[in-house]
């Protein structure tokens, strides 16, 4: 009922980096996501567990090192956004799977992905756990973020993102 009648959901598309013995990045969509503070900047993301029952890679990168990419994906990125959310092994690259590329960022934390045409780069927060399946609900900080120009309307007298441009992707019920 949730998932089909609280719609449109942004969907947040979160790189985290995975621990140093298995190196590389994981790249996971959330549906149940948005932001809940300006300043500072601050999101919500909940986050359940894998169907083994596992915690997600997403979580377990977050709550080990505390750095995140949040990227708005576009429809444009659809297939790619889609094709990340299988459940794979810790360490099994979504983004290679994908042949997705990434860029280094002035700040010289994570990479984000090149073609978001929006990254925010943000840093764990805090976590509260709920429900009978302990769900977490993740509030991560953003510390700064890169603009793809063409997504930009104006800057006078202050930034104005197209939304028509930016195209974003947004999560409905079922697979819609």
């Amino acid at each position: 009922m949730l998932i089909q009648s609280i719609i449109p959901r942004p969907i947040a598309w979160i790189l985290t980096a995975n621990n140093e013995a298995v190196g590389g990045y994981n790249l996971a969509p959330f549906s149940f996501f948005t932001p809940v503070c300006s300043n500072p900047p601050t999101f919500v993301v909940s986050m359940g567990k894998k169907p083994s029952g596992e915690q997600k890679d997403t979580f377990v990168n977050l709550q080990r090192d505390g750095r995140c990419v949040v990227h708005i994906a576009s429809v444009e990125q659809l297939q790619a956004l889609n094709n990340s959310s299988a459940t794979l092994a810790y360490g099994d690259s979504e983004i290679e799977r994908s042949e997705l590329a990434l860029v280094e960022q002035s700040d010289g934390e994570l990479p984000r992905l090149q073609d978001a045409p929006i990254a925010f780069n943000c840093r764990y927060s805090q976590c509260v756990d709920v429900g009978a399946n302990q769900q977490h609900v993740v509030f991560i900080e953003a510390h700064s973020v890169e603009i793809n120009e063409t997504v930009i309307a104006s800057q006078d007298p202050r930034l104005v993102i197209s939304a028509e441009k930016l195209s974003p992707l947004a999560r409905l019920g079922g697979a819609d």
